[in-house]
């Protein structure tokens, strides 16, 4: 996956930690998102952040790890109860990790499953299936926490379609993208993108209001980003800029507003904020 043009996103309260930047006022302030894919670093990542003391927003999807299971299996659910006691913020990646590829006739869409049913064909969803798609994960994390999602979601790849972000908005989850400067690129291949060259890019070009977005694991990158998520929290820190979770973004729809189909990844450079 390359960086893409933001599409959508969106931005989050509340939480255990005090994040601010070294202690001094924030001179702006970015979100953190880690979408689950093999989770093989997500414990060194969860030690990161609480060393830090950064909260940030997990976008969770049912996906194979290197222990035979899967992410959201109760195996995991000692992982994500530790999570919600830190304070973090959470939302759905689709169950079975799917890339929505179209629209289908009557509000549905094209949906290519990359696990469970159907996985590897291309299968079509009513509404009410999409809306299913991102419940089940809510239902899988409420079994294992005792609490619900946060109302947003990320669309595997980021990959949406108007009818995908319609049925989602319609189930109550809004979607977030990420901000150009904020794909912190640990999808790449190591050999051509060294965590040096991706650490140095992100120090040098993430801004106030961005929208991060990293994994809890690779399958495929054979020098693992996730060591460096410490030099880029702590550099960004020394910048002036704090991390929250989606759930204190000033977009983020109170208890009595409609949810949106999606909210800005990125503050517009200039504005004010």
């Amino acid at each position: 996956m390359q960086a893409r043009a933001v599409v959508g996103g969106l931005l989050l309260a509340g939480g255990l930690w005090a994040a601010g930047a070294a202690g001094a006022a924030c001179r702006g302030t970015v979100y953190l998102t880690l979408d689950t894919c093999s989770m093989r670093h997500a414990a060194e990542i969860a030690a990161i952040l609480r060393k830090h003391e950064v909260r940030a927003t997990f976008f969770l999807a049912n996906e194979k790890t290197p222990r035979g299971d899967h992410s959201l299996d109760p195996a995991w659910a000692a992982y994500w109860r530790a999570r919600v006691d830190e304070g973090h913020a959470f939302g759905s990646h689709t169950w079975r990790h799917g890339r929505f590829v179209g629209d289908a006739p009557q509000g549905g869409v094209r949906y290519r499953p990359q696990f469970g049913a159907g996985a590897g064909s291309t299968v079509a969803l009513t509404p009410a299936q999409v809306c299913e798609e991102l419940r089940a994960v809510e239902a899988a994390f409420k079994r294992d926490t005792g609490r619900a999602l946060d109302p947003v979601w990320r669309a595997p790849g980021g990959h949406t379609t108007p009818n995908a972000l319609a049925a989602a908005q319609a189930c109550g989850f809004a979607h977030v993208h990420w901000a150009v400067a904020g794909f912190l690129g640990d999808e790449l291949p190591s050999e051509k993108y060294p965590n040096d060259a991706l650490l140095q890019r992100a120090l040098r070009n993430v801004r106030d209001g961005d929208v991060l977005m990293a994994h809890l694991g690779i399958w495929s990158r054979q020098e693992p980003f996730a060591p460096m998520l410490d030099p880029l929290i702590a550099g960004l820190k020394q910048r002036g800029l704090c991390f929250r979770t989606l759930r204190e973004h000033p977009q983020f729809p109170s208890s009595k507003a409609a949810v949106p189909a999606s909210l800005a990844a990125a503050a517009p450079r200039g504005a004010p904020r």
